[in-house]
């Protein structure tokens, strides 16, 4: 009987040695790491807007772990006090899909804390039917950005019609959205339009909403540089929801603006009443926007539509005629159906600057306005920009300066607005102390938001930005698993002391990169190390809703 009791008692003693072992911290039981990284005493923003709280972040296989007191060992350990802590930025307008298979680094853009980069505006780096070999090369390569494309609705129309200015017929509509339907099942984030440059202005609404149909069908997106961003600019919103509405499908507007001097002060909220109007009734329409009161794109974009038809050899022999000449003259000034004028949306040839042109001889006007230019030949403005574009083959770039600081303020602060660079990453880092050839927003537009609209100018609470590039366009892409930090979702995050964080680029020197960002994380790698890339390539891509593995 006594041995009986013995045994109950050693028994019992036993399992409270167990029971009192288990309940020591696993940290305190062994030294060895239990996480791949932790993250010590950040002021941590969660990403949905709500006020920092002071706490470690805890990431194991690619992931947050745990966030709070983390009493357990990273393999790594960063210390980030004083630093904010924030989920990984998210560009809504990359446009990197021709260079990351050259080099997947993208250090321009995770330099300024973008961790993801959605693209396709011009539409997707290859056709439909290659769109998943695309893919597949480009996470076999490695990536240090995670990134996804659209496709675009003018390439299934290219591929069917060429370059013409007609509607297409009931077979070749047909066509175009089986062009489609394999791009989303190929991985495309949804569709998108650019429809002030041709051939896309050729495409009228009727046939973008059967496009957008078939993308909806998948869960897609449709996304557009809309019709026109001067004096039509509530028309050509109302186009965009139309299109969305009679597609059953989301809406996003790609760099919302109100590029039109007249309207400075007006347009822009206008342009916000149309799309809270639209929302409240049921359309799910938001936009994005970079932070900068000059846009830029090609030359040729002051050139009436219809010159292009045909391609560019078309446009070419154009601007070769001097009749043809005298006529685009005339419209330039008196307006072109399906064309939106950016010279007068400029205010004009002074304000218009050429960024870059691939003439060796014409060069040394980089950097000058067309007004100057032409002042120096001795020309007409229209003759000098022509002559531009002739000279190049049609590879000269202009920076519009088309917007008031006070309109991009009241952009920024619509609820439903997120950021996007409309910019490629850089095939290589740019010297520094280069003078003009770029924009500003392809090395500063991200830090831009913190440094001047939330330290400088106070027109954004930080949580707010920090929501505007991080969970809100989350939301809009069905990015389920990035966005936040939070517990399950990939850690994709950025590091950065909010006294320093500034955007270093500018119009005179677009290529000085950003400061004040001290790391970067992309699923759970760190990528920018002290301000530096490390060389590590985990991104993934990311594959919109239509995905179908094969």
């Amino acid at each position: 009987m006594r041995d009986q009791i013995r045994r109950i008692v050693t028994v019992l003693l036993i399992g409270l040695m167990i029971l009192s072992v288990s309940a020591i911290p696993l940290s305190a039981q062994t030294d060895e790491p239990i996480y791949d990284i932790v993250i010590r005493n950040g002021r941590v923003l969660d990403g949905a807007g709500n006020p920092w709280v002071l706490a470690d972040v805890a990431i194991k296989d690619g992931r947050f772990v745990r966030i709070g007191k983390v009493d357990g060992k990273g393999k790594r350990e960063i210390d980030a006090t004083g630093r904010y802590v924030t989920p990984g930025f998210i560009d809504m307008q990359d446009q990197s899909g021709n260079v990351l298979p050259k080099n997947g680094l993208a250090e321009s853009k995770l330099l300024q804390g973008v961790t993801t980069g959605i693209a396709g505006e011009g539409g997707a780096p290859v056709e439909a039917d290659k769109l998943g070999q695309y893919f597949a090369d480009l996470q076999k390569s490695g990536i240090s950005m995670n990134w996804g494309t659209y496709y675009g609705e003018t390439q299934a129309r290219v591929a069917v019609m060429g370059q013409v200015a007609r509607d297409p017929t009931p077979e070749e509509l047909e066509k175009m959205r089986n062009i489609i339907d394999t791009a989303m099942k190929n991985g495309a984030m949804g569709i998108s339009t650019a429809l002030i440059y041709p051939p896309a202005s050729f495409s009228k609404t009727d046939e973008i909403a059967e496009m957008a149909k078939v993308a909806g069908k998948h869960g897609g997106i449709y996304i557009s540089h809309i019709r026109g961003e001067g004096k039509e600019l509530i028309e050509a919103i109302n186009e965009a929801i139309t299109i969305g509405e009679r597609g059953k499908l989301p809406v996003e507007i790609y760099h919302l603006k109100a590029a039109y001097a007249p309207g400075w002060g007006k347009l822009m909220g206008e342009a916000g009443k149309t799309i809270d109007a639209a929302r409240s009734r049921g359309v799910d329409i938001a936009a994005n926007m970079y932070l900068y009161t000059a846009g830029g794109t090609s030359l040729s974009a002051v050139i009436p539509s219809w010159a292009s038809e045909g391609g560019n050899a078309k446009l070419m022999e154009h601007l070769k005629d001097p009749a043809t000449r005298e006529r685009l003259k005339k419209e330039m000034v008196s307006g072109s159906p399906g064309w939106w004028n950016i010279v007068e949306a400029s205010g004009g040839w002074d304000n218009i600057v050429v960024a870059s042109t691939a003439n060796e001889a014409n060069k040394r006007f980089e950097n000058k306005s067309i007004a100057q230019i032409a002042k120096e030949w001795k020309k007409d403005p229209a003759d000098a920009a022509f002559d531009l574009v002739l000279d190049s083959n049609n590879r000269t770039g202009a920076l519009y300066y088309m917007m008031s600081e006070q309109d991009v303020e009241t952009a920024v602060k619509f609820p439903w607005v997120s950021i996007g660079s409309d910019a490629s990453a850089s095939l290589k880092l740019v010297d520094p102390a280069t003078v003009g050839n770029g924009h500003p927003r392809s090395y500063g537009n991200f830090p831009r938001l913190i440094a001047e609209f939330v330290r400088k100018r106070h027109v954004l609470t930080l949580p707010d930005a920090i929501r505007k590039m991080t969970s809100w366009p989350a939301e809009r892409m069905k990015l389920d698993a990035r966005g936040l930090i939070k517990e399950g979702l990939w850690a994709d995050v950025v590091i950065f002391d909010y006294d320093k964080i500034q955007d270093e680029s500018t119009y005179e020197f677009p290529y000085r990169t950003s400061t004040g960002i001290d790391y970067v994380l992309v699923n759970g790698q760190v990528v920018i190390d002290h301000g530096k890339h490390t060389g590590a390539k985990p991104g993934q891509v990311i594959y919109g809703p239509g995905h179908q593995d094969r």
